[in-house]
């Protein structure tokens, strides 16, 4: 009986040990017209591009958002839920490096215009 015990414990521990890879990060930024004035309650539209390789790479993941900036003009978007015809779950994290381009239009449509693009580094959690 005590090996059985034992056992199990060991069959139901693998299963503990296997985490999942988030379907998601999440995005904040604040948005500022070109007069750098910040732009509160306004409804954007946004393109977030994952690129491999350098800054201005292969694209390997883009989706577009319809958002609002809060109060403070701060936009929250939560990456890999957005309207895409890519699957979030095929990126390969581990073959970079991979870069995320922002790109917004201040009038809510899709006219985007480049914000900028920074390298995506890993962070223990």
């Amino acid at each position: 009986m005590k090996n059985l015990t034992i056992l199990f414990l060991i069959l139901s521990s693998s299963f503990l040990v296997h985490s999942q890879v988030p379907e998601g990060f999440k995005y904040q930024a604040v948005v500022r017209n070109s007069s750098n004035q910040i732009l509160t309650n306004q409804a954007v539209g946004v393109r977030m591009t994952i690129l491999r390789g350098s800054a201005s790479g292969i694209t390997v993941y883009s989706e577009t958002f319809s958002s609002t900036t809060n109060l403070n003009g701060i936009l929250n978007l939560e990456i890999g839920t957005g309207t895409t015809s890519y699957d979030f779950s095929t990126i390969d994290w581990s073959n970079g490096p991979l870069f995320i381009e922002t790109a917004i239009d201040v009038t809510g449509g899709t006219n985007y215009a480049v914000m900028g693009t920074s390298q995506l580094m890993s962070v223990p959690y």
